[in-house]
């Protein structure tokens, strides 16, 4: 039984944590907190090492990590300022692992979750095609949530890759995301996107539920806990009705 979350913020997103956990409070049992920044609570030169060594550095090949002197380098100035961090992608299990390892040890229960809402872009190595994936989420102790996964992971609507294939046969340049962004009417997030908040309460909730249950996300397509591989999907589960499925509506509506 899940007794406490704690929620960690991460003020460089759009994601507001305050709001999450009010949302959150309705529908567990156990008390929920919101402390800052977790990757600002334990930063050290050993987890700039760790997030060094997390690294994926190559789309296809499962081995991770650059842990030369720049690389950590740029890491603790990561730590230190999150506002210049980007365009890297960890290895969220990695991640997970190492913070894991920093969590009080008197909080490290499985009744005590700890779900840090990151601003960098996590992934899992998928087996069955060779290659990493993004991710919103990576469920366990603690449960990573990734803001910046929540526009990037879930693969955009089909009109979108088409116009960037389209662009880039007219000019030889891959259009800047911004102007696909603006031209492709469809139904998917983007960066500092208004409903990031709303869009998140499912993803935080599942971890809830993935320590409660043991069972990860839902396969009701049109339930919070569900896991959409796509941005439509994304929208359908987390910002229309019906909220849950019958079952979790049982448990959370």
């Amino acid at each position: 039984m899940v007794e406490t979350v704690t929620l960690y913020r991460a003020p460089t997103t759009a994601a507001d944590a305050d709001a999450i956990a009010d949302w959150l409070r309705d529908r567990v049992d156990g008390e929920v907190r919101v402390r800052d920044r977790l990757l600002g609570d334990v930063a050290t030169e050993t987890l700039a090492e760790d997030l060094a060594a997390a690294r994926v550095t190559d789309p296809h090949d499962p081995e991770t990590g650059n842990t030369m002197l720049g690389i950590v380098r740029y890491e603790e100035r990561a730590l230190a300022t999150p506002e210049r961090e980007g365009g890297v992608v960890y290895d969220g299990q990695a991640v997970q692992r190492a913070l894991n390892a920093r969590l009080p040890d008197a909080e490290r229960g499985l009744d005590h979750l700890h779900l840090p809402l990151l601003d960098r872009v996590i992934g899992t190595w998928g087996a069955h095609d060779a290659r990493w994936h993004k991710r919103v989420a990576v469920l366990g102790q603690p449960a990573l949530v990734s803001v910046p996964g929540l526009y990037e992971a879930p693969a955009k609507p089909e009109a979108y890759y088409e116009a960037k294939s389209k662009h880039a046969l007219m000019t030889g340049d891959a259009p800047p995301r911004e102007v696909l962004e603006a031209e492709i009417e469809g139904d998917f997030l983007v960066e500092g996107d208004p409903r990031t908040t709303e869009a998140l309460k499912g993803y935080v909730l599942a971890a809830v539920d993935f320590l409660e249950t043991g069972t990860a996300f839902c396969d009701d397509e049109r339930c919070r806990l569900y896991d959409a591989h796509r941005q439509p999907g994304v929208v359908q589960a987390q910002l229309r009705e019906p909220a849950f499925c019958a079952a979790h509506d049982e448990r959370y509506g």
